[in-house]
Protein backbone atom coordinates (compact mmCIF):
# COMPACT_ATOMS: atom_id res chain seq x y z
CA UNK A 1 0.00 0.00 0.00
CA UNK A 2 1.07 3.60 -0.88
CA UNK A 3 2.40 5.87 1.66
CA UNK A 4 1.92 8.93 -0.57
CA UNK A 5 -0.87 9.28 -2.78
CA UNK A 6 -0.52 12.50 -4.99
CA UNK A 7 -3.36 13.78 -7.29
CA UNK A 8 -1.53 15.43 -10.57
CA UNK A 9 -2.45 16.54 -13.76
CA UNK A 10 -1.24 19.60 -16.37
CA UNK A 11 0.23 21.75 -13.39
CA UNK A 12 3.36 19.75 -14.08
CA UNK A 13 4.39 17.07 -16.01
CA UNK A 14 4.97 13.36 -14.04
CA UNK A 15 8.14 12.75 -15.58
CA UNK A 16 9.23 16.43 -14.11
CA UNK A 17 7.21 15.15 -10.53
CA UNK A 18 9.35 12.20 -10.34
CA UNK A 19 12.24 13.97 -10.29
CA UNK A 20 11.25 15.16 -6.98
CA UNK A 21 9.19 12.25 -5.49
CA UNK A 22 10.04 9.04 -7.38
CA UNK A 23 6.53 6.29 -7.97
CA UNK A 24 7.17 2.83 -6.44
CA UNK A 25 5.80 0.94 -3.69
CA UNK A 26 5.81 4.01 -1.36
CA UNK A 27 4.09 6.29 -3.67
CA UNK A 28 1.37 6.87 -6.26
CA UNK A 29 0.56 9.40 -8.73
CA UNK A 30 -3.27 9.09 -9.81
CA UNK A 31 -4.66 11.89 -12.65
CA UNK A 32 -6.70 14.97 -11.50
CA UNK A 33 -8.73 13.83 -8.39
CA UNK A 34 -12.83 14.33 -9.08
CA UNK A 35 -15.90 13.71 -6.65
CA UNK A 36 -16.01 10.37 -5.18
CA UNK A 37 -12.34 9.94 -5.63
CA UNK A 38 -10.65 10.04 -2.18
CA UNK A 39 -12.84 7.51 -0.66
CA UNK A 40 -10.67 4.87 -2.40
CA UNK A 41 -8.21 6.66 -1.37
CA UNK A 42 -8.88 6.09 2.11
CA UNK A 43 -9.65 2.91 2.49
CA UNK A 44 -5.61 2.35 1.36
CA UNK A 45 -4.76 4.28 4.20
CA UNK A 46 -1.78 6.17 3.03
CA UNK A 47 -0.09 8.42 5.25
CA UNK A 48 -0.54 11.43 2.76
CA UNK A 49 -2.36 12.35 0.23
CA UNK A 50 -1.55 15.38 -1.98
CA UNK A 51 -4.20 17.18 -4.03
CA UNK A 52 -2.33 19.24 -6.96
CA UNK A 53 -5.25 19.00 -9.47
CA UNK A 54 -8.88 18.53 -9.89
CA UNK A 55 -11.52 18.05 -12.24
CA UNK A 56 -13.44 21.18 -12.39
CA UNK A 57 -16.59 22.08 -14.32
CA UNK A 58 -17.35 19.46 -16.29
CA UNK A 59 -16.59 16.89 -13.57
CA UNK A 60 -18.29 17.62 -9.83
CA UNK A 61 -15.08 18.55 -8.43
CA UNK A 62 -13.99 16.73 -5.15
CA UNK A 63 -15.88 17.63 -1.95
CA UNK A 64 -15.23 19.20 1.44
CA UNK A 65 -16.49 16.44 3.32
CA UNK A 66 -14.47 14.09 1.40
CA UNK A 67 -11.30 15.95 2.04
CA UNK A 68 -12.78 16.36 6.28
CA UNK A 69 -13.16 12.51 6.02
CA UNK A 70 -9.43 11.66 5.44
CA UNK A 71 -8.64 14.65 7.87
CA UNK A 72 -10.81 12.21 10.21
CA UNK A 73 -9.08 9.10 9.09
CA UNK A 74 -5.42 10.72 10.41
CA UNK A 75 -4.24 11.34 6.99
CA UNK A 76 -2.06 14.23 6.45
CA UNK A 77 -3.62 16.16 3.41
CA UNK A 78 -1.76 18.82 1.61
CA UNK A 79 -2.81 21.08 -1.42
CA UNK A 80 -1.34 23.58 -3.68
CA UNK A 81 -1.37 25.28 -7.00
CA UNK A 82 -4.73 24.47 -8.47
CA UNK A 83 -7.86 22.60 -7.12
CA UNK A 84 -5.63 21.82 -3.93
CA UNK A 85 -4.68 25.00 -3.16
CA UNK A 86 -8.04 26.51 -3.64
CA UNK A 87 -9.16 23.23 -1.10
CA UNK A 88 -6.37 23.86 1.32
CA UNK A 89 -7.31 27.70 1.80
CA UNK A 90 -10.94 26.80 2.20
CA UNK A 91 -10.36 23.70 4.97
CA UNK A 92 -6.91 25.15 6.64
CA UNK A 93 -9.13 25.71 9.71
CA UNK A 94 -9.62 21.91 9.48
CA UNK A 95 -6.25 20.68 9.20
CA UNK A 96 -5.46 20.78 5.53
CA UNK A 97 -2.52 21.97 4.46
CA UNK A 98 -1.65 24.49 1.41
CA UNK A 99 1.86 25.11 -0.08
CA UNK A 100 2.88 27.52 -2.27
CA UNK A 101 1.79 31.16 -3.81
CA UNK A 102 -1.47 30.56 -5.02
CA UNK A 103 -2.62 28.78 -1.99
CA UNK A 104 -1.16 31.84 -0.17
CA UNK A 105 -3.05 34.15 -2.43
CA UNK A 106 -6.20 31.98 -1.81
CA UNK A 107 -5.52 32.13 1.75
CA UNK A 108 -5.56 35.59 1.86
CA UNK A 109 -8.29 36.30 -0.40
CA UNK A 110 -6.37 37.95 -3.00
CA UNK A 111 -8.17 35.44 -4.89
CA UNK A 112 -11.52 33.66 -4.71
CA UNK A 113 -12.69 32.21 -7.88
CA UNK A 114 -12.66 28.71 -9.28
CA UNK A 115 -11.57 30.30 -12.71
CA UNK A 116 -8.66 31.68 -11.35
CA UNK A 117 -6.92 28.02 -11.55
CA UNK A 118 -9.13 26.73 -14.51
CA UNK A 119 -7.73 25.61 -18.01
CA UNK A 120 -8.08 22.58 -20.65
CA UNK A 121 -6.27 20.34 -20.86
CA UNK A 122 -6.02 17.41 -23.23
CA UNK A 123 -7.53 14.34 -21.64
CA UNK A 124 -4.75 11.82 -22.58
CA UNK A 125 -1.64 13.69 -22.01
CA UNK A 126 -2.61 15.95 -19.41
CA UNK A 127 -0.72 19.10 -21.54
CA UNK A 128 -2.04 22.72 -20.58
CA UNK A 129 -3.85 23.93 -23.62
CA UNK A 130 -4.82 27.44 -22.24
CA UNK A 131 -3.62 29.12 -19.38
CA UNK A 132 -4.69 29.79 -15.92
CA UNK A 133 -5.87 33.40 -15.16
CA UNK A 134 -3.58 32.96 -11.99
CA UNK A 135 -0.68 32.37 -13.88
CA UNK A 136 -1.56 35.63 -16.33
CA UNK A 137 -2.28 37.75 -13.53
CA UNK A 138 1.40 36.93 -11.78
CA UNK A 139 3.62 37.30 -15.14
CA UNK A 140 1.85 40.36 -16.05
CA UNK A 141 2.58 41.72 -12.29
CA UNK A 142 6.33 41.18 -13.18
CA UNK A 143 6.12 42.36 -16.26
CA UNK A 144 4.88 45.77 -14.76
CA UNK A 145 7.62 45.29 -12.16
CA UNK A 146 10.27 44.72 -14.17
CA UNK A 147 9.03 47.69 -16.63
CA UNK A 148 8.25 45.14 -19.55
CA UNK A 149 4.66 46.89 -19.86
CA UNK A 150 3.51 49.75 -18.25
CA UNK A 151 0.41 49.71 -15.53
CA UNK A 152 -2.29 50.89 -18.27
CA UNK A 153 -0.88 47.60 -20.81
CA UNK A 154 -1.16 45.58 -17.85
CA UNK A 155 -5.04 46.24 -17.13
CA UNK A 156 -5.49 45.92 -20.54
CA UNK A 157 -4.03 43.00 -20.88
CA UNK A 158 -5.81 41.64 -17.82
CA UNK A 159 -9.19 42.61 -18.22
CA UNK A 160 -8.99 40.73 -22.31
CA UNK A 161 -7.81 37.43 -20.06
CA UNK A 162 -10.42 37.91 -17.24
CA UNK A 163 -13.03 38.27 -20.19
CA UNK A 164 -12.28 35.51 -21.36
CA UNK A 165 -13.52 31.89 -20.55
CA UNK A 166 -11.17 29.79 -19.10
CA UNK A 167 -10.30 27.56 -22.57
CA UNK A 168 -9.64 30.45 -24.40
CA UNK A 169 -6.88 32.34 -22.30
CA UNK A 170 -4.55 31.58 -24.81
CA UNK A 171 -1.62 34.36 -24.18
CA UNK A 172 -0.86 35.03 -28.21
CA UNK A 173 -5.09 35.52 -28.15
CA UNK A 174 -5.21 37.02 -25.18
CA UNK A 175 -2.39 39.87 -25.98
CA UNK A 176 -3.48 40.27 -29.33
CA UNK A 177 -7.04 41.31 -28.26
CA UNK A 178 -6.29 43.61 -25.55
CA UNK A 179 -6.62 46.47 -27.71
CA UNK A 180 -2.81 47.57 -27.79
CA UNK A 181 -0.60 49.08 -30.85
CA UNK A 182 0.81 46.39 -32.68
CA UNK A 183 4.56 47.03 -32.01
CA UNK A 184 3.55 46.97 -28.27
CA UNK A 185 1.78 43.47 -29.03
CA UNK A 186 4.77 42.10 -30.75
CA UNK A 187 7.28 43.17 -28.20
CA UNK A 188 5.17 41.66 -25.47
CA UNK A 189 4.58 38.27 -27.48
CA UNK A 190 8.07 38.03 -27.26
CA UNK A 191 8.57 38.99 -23.65
CA UNK A 192 5.85 36.57 -22.82
CA UNK A 193 7.29 33.83 -24.46
CA UNK A 194 10.25 34.01 -22.58
CA UNK A 195 9.68 34.66 -19.51
CA UNK A 196 6.09 34.03 -18.56
CA UNK A 197 5.23 32.44 -15.06
CA UNK A 198 4.27 29.46 -14.63
CA UNK A 199 3.10 29.88 -10.60
CA UNK A 200 1.55 26.27 -10.96
CA UNK A 201 4.06 24.48 -12.18
CA UNK A 202 6.47 26.12 -9.46
CA UNK A 203 3.68 25.87 -6.26
CA UNK A 204 3.32 21.79 -7.71
CA UNK A 205 7.24 21.51 -7.47
CA UNK A 206 7.40 23.07 -4.06
CA UNK A 207 4.23 20.83 -3.06
CA UNK A 208 6.49 17.63 -3.48
CA UNK A 209 9.63 18.75 -2.26
CA UNK A 210 7.90 19.68 0.99
CA UNK A 211 5.75 15.66 0.69
CA UNK A 212 8.93 14.06 -0.29
CA UNK A 213 10.62 15.93 3.18
CA UNK A 214 7.72 14.49 5.05
CA UNK A 215 8.17 10.80 3.39
CA UNK A 216 11.80 10.86 4.07
CA UNK A 217 11.18 11.74 8.08
CA UNK A 218 7.72 9.98 8.57
CA UNK A 219 8.77 6.67 6.45
CA UNK A 220 12.55 6.26 6.43
CA UNK A 221 11.56 6.17 2.45
CA UNK A 222 14.41 7.89 0.73
CA UNK A 223 14.09 9.50 -2.48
Amino acid sequence: MPDVIIYLGPSLPLHEAELILPSGSAVKYCPPVKRGDLAGAIAVKPQIIGIIDGLFFENASVGHREILGALRAGIRVIGASSMGALRAAELSSFGMEGVGEVYRRYQAGEIESDDEVALICDPVSNTALSEALVNIRITLERAELTGVISPDEGSALFAEAQRRYYPDRIWTEVIRGAGLPSDRVEAILVWARASRVDQKRDDARAALKYIASLVVHTSGVHT
